[in-house]
């Protein structure tokens, strides 16, 4: 007989609590195999496909393109057995079971003898699961559970996908609503709030006359601070979620926590343009797009090992602090998604070619939003590159984890003393936040002026 599975969303990175759901590439009556790709999430870290975990056919898809998905809830519902020979009509005593008023369990829930109760009928119910004791064949049944005998056993047929499930959606006061999805479906296009209604069905789900009558009677909320103003329809508002929210709360628990101070540098980095100009004409780089970012990676993971602490981590809980000896350097980019930082392992191993390489395939993965969410986790300290968009400088704010970040400028021809004599050079503005509570102020001044030497003369690395 048909066997159905429902298939959870799964924790695809460390922490995550909830996804929204981008696009589905199947769609029911598809047939599925084993990790085909069938649909496409969100995360608070980066957009991430998941595959199928069994093979066979599609019922039912249970959230919607744009619908945030808690960890652990049900989002498809697969038939792994669709080829499967009707099951024999069930005996009287279950069917007396369901007479009396008792439940055969909740969806996803194994009952007794190893049956998963995913198939029509079944549903949530407010009291325990419970199954009537088997009695044996001899005995005779009480008159209260006498049933009509089954019907003749039909040739197999196709089994309907089962009842849609009623996906829980937050809401004010901590209780949860559930409504099936063609009720989400209308909710959404009637522009109303699941989450401000009250069900009226059975187990509190919200039905479709739940949704209607909401459209003709709107509830009304408390005023806030905000509605007293009349913008004329001037306004609006975007849903904090995904890599924003994450963004958010990240960004306030680092400034709330790590004490930052942060220090500038002015340098004259004609120098490394000029080397820069004749590197892009050597053969070994030729078809490498050799940025000013790729120097300054090389300038930052050099200055790391004469200041490790710009490396280092505040381990509170452990009372101690993590001194690396590796880099996994961290790039912030903006994608149309929001702000991401994927790191680039092992840094400090790798040439200024092999650096270059990394950087331009990690922003193009980034752009596409398809960075792995493994690709943004660990990171070392990071550069974030605001010179793209031709600001000269600022105070970037510490990645949770990690005791210092480096801003880098713009690069623009600038009046400066060389030799006594005022020219026209190269000119870059360096900003450096660290965590006070590992680096001091010696420690950050010496690995900020040590990336401006770096810099200004590359040949210093061979000191290095």
């Amino acid at each position: 007989m048909p066997q159905y599975k429902q298939f959870p969303l799964p924790d695809t990175a460390e922490g995550l609590t909830e996804a929204e759901i981008l696009t589905w590439h199947v769609k029911p009556g598809d047939t599925v195999t084993v990790n085909q790709i069938i649909v496409e999430i969100e995360t608070a870290k980066a957009a991430v496909e998941l595959p199928c975990p069994w093979a066979g056919v599609v019922t039912e898809l249970l959230a919607e393109p744009g619908q945030t998905v808690e960890v652990g809830v049900p989002i498809i519902t697969i038939d792994t057995d669709p080829g499967g020979a009707a099951a024999p009509a069930p005996a009287a005593a279950p069917v007396a079971a369901e007479a009396n008023g008792t439940s055969s369990g909740k969806i996803g829930e194994e009952m007794p003898g190893g049956r998963i109760a995913t198939l029509v009928g079944y549903g949530p119910k407010s009291g325990a699961a419970k199954r009537r004791a088997r009695k044996d064949a001899s005995a005779p049944a009480p008159a209260a559970a006498v049933v009509a005998p089954p019907a003749p056993v039909a040739p197999p047929a196709p089994v309907a996908p089962p009842a849609p499930v009623a996906t829980p959606v937050a809401a004010p006061g901590g209780y949860v609503p559930l409504a099936k999805p063609p009720v989400r479906k209308l909710a959404k296009d009637l522009g109303v709030d699941l989450r401000a209604l009250t069900g009226s069905g059975p187990d509190g789900v919200i039905t479709r006359e739940d949704v209607e009558s909401a459209v003709a009677a709107p509830v009304t909320s408390a005023p806030s601070a905000l509605s007293f103003v009349d913008n004329g329809g001037r306004e609006r508002r975007v849903p904090i979620k995904g890599v924003r929210k994450a963004t958010a709360q990240a960004m306030v628990d680092s400034a709330f926590t790590a004490p930052h101070v942060t220090e500038f540098l002015t340098v004259d980095v004609t120098p490394m343009m000029e080397l820069r100009a004749r590197l892009k004409n050597a053969p070994e780089f030729r078809g490498v797009k050799l940025t000013p970012l790729a120097f300054c990676a090389k300038a930052v993971v050099l200055a790391a090992r004469r200041t490790p602490d710009v490396n280092a981590t505040w381990d509170s809980a452990a009372n101690e602090i993590v001194y690396k000896d590796y880099v996994h350097l961290g790039i912030a980019a903006a994608t149309p998604r929001g702000l991401v930082v994927p790191k680039v392992r092992d840094a400090d191993r790798m040439s200024l070619k092999e650096l270059a390489v990394a950087l331009d395939e990690l922003a193009t993965v980034a752009r596409d939003g398809k960075t792995a969410p493994a690709d943004m986790m660990n990171g070392t300290i990071t550069i974030t590159n605001v010179g793209v968009f031709g600001v000269d400088t600022g105070t970037p704010i510490l990645n949770p984890g990690e005791s210092a970040i480096l801003a880098l400028g713009a690069i623009r021809d600038m009046p400066w003393v060389v030799d006594g004599e005022i020219k026209i050079r190269k000119i870059c503005q360096l900003a450096l936040s660290f965590d006070h509570r590992v680096v001091d102020g010696q420690q950050g001044s010496q690995f900020l002026a040590d990336v401006g030497a770096l810099l200004a003369e590359p040949g210093i690395a061979m000191t290095y």
